[in-house]
C-alpha cells in the first residue's frame, strides 16, 4: 500500500515512520515545498543514526525504513492508496488541501485526517469521497492509540478498513463517533486548562500542581508539564474548538493560556512554557 503523508513536521514525519517501518507499505512524505519534506526525512535519519550508535537499531533497519520514504510535494501522491493529512490544525487549510488532492490522487484513494479536534464531516463536505479521522498521538512511533473517527458520510466498510490498517501498523484503534475533541482531547485538554486555572488563581505553584497529580492521581506526567509537551498553542486551539462547538463555559480557555500563547511561550517547541526547556 502506498501512503501519502501530508505534513512533514514532528507529527507527520512520525506517522511516516510508522508506515515505512511496516512491511507492505511505501510512504510519500509531503509538505508545501520539497525542502520542508526533505527536512522531515532528515530529522528521522538523524534520530535513527543516534539509535544505531546507541545499539538500539540495526543499520540495515535504518536504511530499509528510509528507503521506504520518498519526499516531495503533494503532487507525488498520484498513485497513493491512502492519504493521511497532518497539516496545520485549521479547517480552511485542510479543506483546500483535500480539494486539491482530489485532482491528484486516484478516485479510490482513501482520505484520512490526523486532526485532533476539528469536524470530520465539515472537512469532507463538497468532496467526491468521505474523509475519515485517523488520529495518531505524539510521538506517533511510540504511542499505541489511534482514534478512528467516522464523519457523517463515512460508510461502515471505510471505518473497518482504517481499523484494520491501524492494527497492521501495530496500533490499537478505538472507534469514535464524531464529537468535538473526540475522546482523548475532550477529557485531557480541559484537564490541562483547569490546571492552568488553578495556577492562575494562586492555589499552588507549577511544581506542586504537577506533583499533586503525579503522586496523588498516579499520572505519569503533571498536567502543566504535559501542556508544555503538547504545545500550549495546540492546547488553546483545541479549547477554542470545544468552546465554540459546545457553547459550554466549562471549555472557556484560561486567560493565562491565551496570554502565554500570545507571548510565544508555547512549551517545549519554543523553549519556554510553564518550565524552561533546552535541547
Amino acid at each position: 500500500m502506498k501512503v501519502g503523508v501530508i505534513g512533514a513536521g514532528a507529527m507527520g514525519s512520525g506517522i511516516a515512520q510508522v508506515f515505512a517501518q511496516t512491511e507492505g507499505y511505501e510512504v510519500y512524505l509531503c509538505d508545501i515545498n520539497a525542502e520542508l519534506a526533505a527536512k522531515g526525512k532528515a530529522k528521522l535519519e538523524k534520530a535513527f543514526a543516534k539509535r544505531v550508535a546507541n545499539g538500539k537499531m540495526e543499520e540495515e533497519q535504518k536504511d530499509a525504513i528510509l528507503a521506504n520514504i520518498t519526499t516531495g510535494t503533494k503532487e507525488i501522491c498520484v498513485d497513493a492508496d491512502l492519504i493521511v493529512e497532518a497539516a496545520l490544525e485549521q479547517m480552511d487549510v485542510k479543506k483546500k488541501l483535500f480539494t486539491e488532492l482530489m485532482a491528484i490522487c486516484p478516485a479510490d484513494a482513501i482520505f484520512a485526517t490526523n486532526t485532533s479536534s476539528l469536524s470530520i464531516s465539515e472537512m469532507g463536505n463538497g468532496l467526491d469521497r468521505p474523509v475519515i479521522g485517523m488520529h495518531f498521538f505524539n510521538p506517533a512511533p511510540i504511542m499505541k492509540l489511534v482514534e478512528v473517527i467516522a464523519g457523517l458520510n463515512a460508510p461502515p466498510e471505510l471505518v473497518d478498513k482504517i481499523m484494520a490498517i491501524a492494527k497492521e501498523i501495530g496500533k490499537v484503534p478505538v472507534q469514535v463517533h464524531e464529537a468535538p475533541g473526540f475522546v482523548v482531547n475532550r477529557i485531557l485538554i480541559p484537564m490541562i486548562n483547569e490546571a492552568i486555572c488553578v495556577l492562575e488563581m494562586g492555589v499552588a505553584t507549577v511544581e506542586d500542581i504537577d506533583a499533586a497529580m503525579t503522586l496523588g492521581a498516579k499520572h505519569p506526567m503533571g498536567p502543566l508539564a504535559l501542556g508544555d509537551f503538547v504545545g500550549l498553542d495546540i492546547v488553546l486551539a483545541i479549547m477554542e474548538v470545544l468552546y465554540a462547538e459546545t457553547g459550554d463555559s466549562k471549555y472557556r480557555p484560561a486567560a493565562m493560556l491565551r496570554k502565554m500563547v500570545r507571548g510565544g511561550m508555547l512549551g517545549v517547541k519554543s523553549g519556554a512554557g510553564f518550565y524552561t526547556h533546552t535541547k
